[in-house]
């Protein structure tokens, strides 16, 4: 990987083990805004499509945008029909006020500049629009510790924790409530409100595994340790995964959904 932040070379596996577990909470968000026929949504951060794809399940004319041209390119393949680019949040290519609703799907805790972002992002927003985001709020489990504890032993503790802030630098703060509500507050929207949900996963034990790979501490392990010692890594990441956990996997996420109103003019 030539940057291991990003997706692109993970985007496969990201559609064939995410997508469809990333669609409840993306329906959720679509309700939460307000989706109905007819609405401009725009789904920023939208990887390969999942939150523009409930969006225009609602009859909304969607679009989504994502930094990686490599997510982007298999959400293409996969979701023909929807409108897929290449962007940054921090500089939207939309004229203001365009949107009825935005969406964003667990994406503001890896924004460099969150505040930034919002400001662009709500800038977009028509006066009395409104932006639904969704952020983790869940504490490691056993499972997320199995597969820390394996990262470990490929990559010292400091260098790996200093990653993981970079690449979720938002990641504390915005899973918790009144953070979160605060920041949506100093966007500039109004009425908002912060929910809780849990959701609950079932996979195969080997595409779980193969999905931890595409999130941020998979992509760092295997920026460092190069494509043959990834595959040595997985392989053994697996090993213990059967000896230690049942197949099929159950896992469990807690996560915050938010939603707030850009003001009428």
């Amino acid at each position: 990987m030539d940057d291991w932040r990003s997706y692109d070379d993970v985007a496969e596996t990201y559609e064939r083990v995410h997508a469809p577990r990333f669609a409840e909470p993306a329906s959720d968000l679509v309700s939460l805004a307000g989706v109905s026929a007819g609405a401009r949504v725009l789904d920023v951060g939208t990887g390969t499509g999942i939150a523009a794809e409930a969006a225009a399940s609602a009859g909304a004319w969607a679009i989504g945008i994502d930094r990686s041209p490599g997510m982007v390119a298999v959400g293409r393949r996969a979701r023909p029909s929807l409108r897929l680019v290449s962007a940054d949040a921090i500089d939207l290519p939309f004229p203001t006020g365009v949107f009825d609703a935005i969406l964003s799907n667990f994406v503001l805790a890896q924004f460099t500049k969150a505040e930034t972002a919002l400001h662009d992002i709500v800038r977009v927003l028509r006066p009395g629009g409104l932006l639904a985001v969704s952020v983790w709020a869940d504490r490691l489990d056993d499972l997320q510790r199995a597969w820390t504890d394996l990262a470990l032993q490929v990559v010292p503790k400091d260098l790996l924790t200093d990653a993981m802030k970079r690449a979720q630098p938002g990641r504390e703060r915005f899973a918790d409530k009144v953070h979160l509500q605060a920041t949506l507050a100093r966007a500039g929207l109004e009425r908002i409100r912060v929910q809780s949900h849990r959701y609950r996963f079932t996979y195969g034990l080997d595409e779980y595994v193969d999905g931890l790979g595409a999130f941020s501490t998979g992509r760092f392990v295997r920026g460092m340790v190069g494509e043959a010692g990834w595959v040595s890594f997985l392989d053994r990441a697996k090993t213990v995964f059967r000896d230690r956990f049942a197949d099929p996997l159950g896992d469990s996420r807690d996560a915050l959904l938010a939603v707030g109103r850009k003001p009428a003019n």
